[in-house]
């Protein structure tokens, strides 16, 4: 039977991030995906958009008659994938659907979207980060960023710091309830960046060169490339380097091009996901 993913965060409608990737990203892995938009924004709100501003409709009142509707029609998903979530109260109304809505065996994936550069985003306070934390510890992967990680954890965030370090996040992550980690952005040797995986009590690391731009959404074009791949059936560990490779392939084709500041040209990588997804579980049948 095919798999059906919820993608439950925001619509971005200008800016190539959260639903606006998830929704043809995991579809292109061949994984249907319903979703359940957080809230709609006119644009994200980092760049020049933070400082021309931008419109916003919470949909929060929306969530308890889309739960009632899905329940009465018998709809259930083999997984739920969280990215950005506005308030507390969606924490809350996301957990009642993942219990109502998930299908046995279904997985709860969650991407804490809610910090970076060792600072929580500006519409956050630690009431967000403890409503965070109860998600996370229910949640069969977490992919959190270090800082985020730090925040789930209580931990002291550094730039610079060693494979202990990150395991120890792990290992706290894992005592907050987070049955399997995937923490992104880990760089452990110089030029080089890349995600760690924890799972089962193992610690691996995937490690790839580190490109000389960033840009908004990558966070979530990682997240869904990761779901959507391990939807096909790929263990963790091979699905967050296929993710990581794919989101690395975005920021190549779109480094240079400096009128596309607000995203990456995720459409152009498209077709590779799919094919090494492919690829992949071809090989593994030999």
């Amino acid at each position: 039977m095919d798999k059906k993913v919820l993608s439950i965060q925001d619509i971005s409608c200008f800016g190539q991030c959260s639903t606006t990737v998830a929704l043809p990203i995991i579809s292109a892995c061949g994984v249907e995906c319903a979703i359940l938009p957080s809230a709609v924004l006119s644009t994200h709100t980092a760049g020049k958009f933070r400082e021309t501003g931008f419109t916003c409709c919470d949909l929060s009142s929306e969530f308890p008659a889309i739960e009632k509707k899905w329940i009465e029609g018998g709809i259930k998903f083999d997984a739920v994938y969280t990215g950005y979530l506005g308030t507390t109260e969606q924490i809350d109304f996301v957990k009642s659907i993942m219990s109502t809505c998930l299908a046995d065996g279904g997985l709860k994936i969650v991407d804490p979207a809610m910090a970076d550069g060792g600072q929580l985003y500006p519409a956050f306070g630690q009431d967000y980060v403890d409503a965070m934390k109860t998600l996370c510890a229910c949640a069969d992967y977490v992919l959190p960023n270090i800082s985020e990680a730090c925040f789930l954890t209580g931990s002291e965030y550094k730039e610079e710091y060693t494979e202990g370090y990150v395991r120890e996040l792990c290992y706290k992550l894992e005592a907050l309830g987070c049955k399997n980690v995937i923490i992104t952005g880990v760089s452990l040797s110089k030029g080089n960046t890349g995600v760690a995986v924890y799972e089962n009590g193992t610690f691996k690391h995937y490690e790839h060169k580190q490109l000389s731009q960033s840009y908004h959404g990558t966070g979530d074009i990682y997240s869904s490339a990761f779901v959507g791949a391990l939807m096909r059936g790929l263990d963790s560990y091979v699905a967050a380097g296929l993710a990581a490779a794919y989101t690395c392939g975005c920021i190549e084709r779109t480094i240079g091009d400096s009128d596309h500041w607000y995203g990456v040209k995720f459409e152009q990588a498209l077709a590779d996901l799919p094919n090494a997804i492919n690829a992949i579980l071809e090989n593994n049948k030999k």
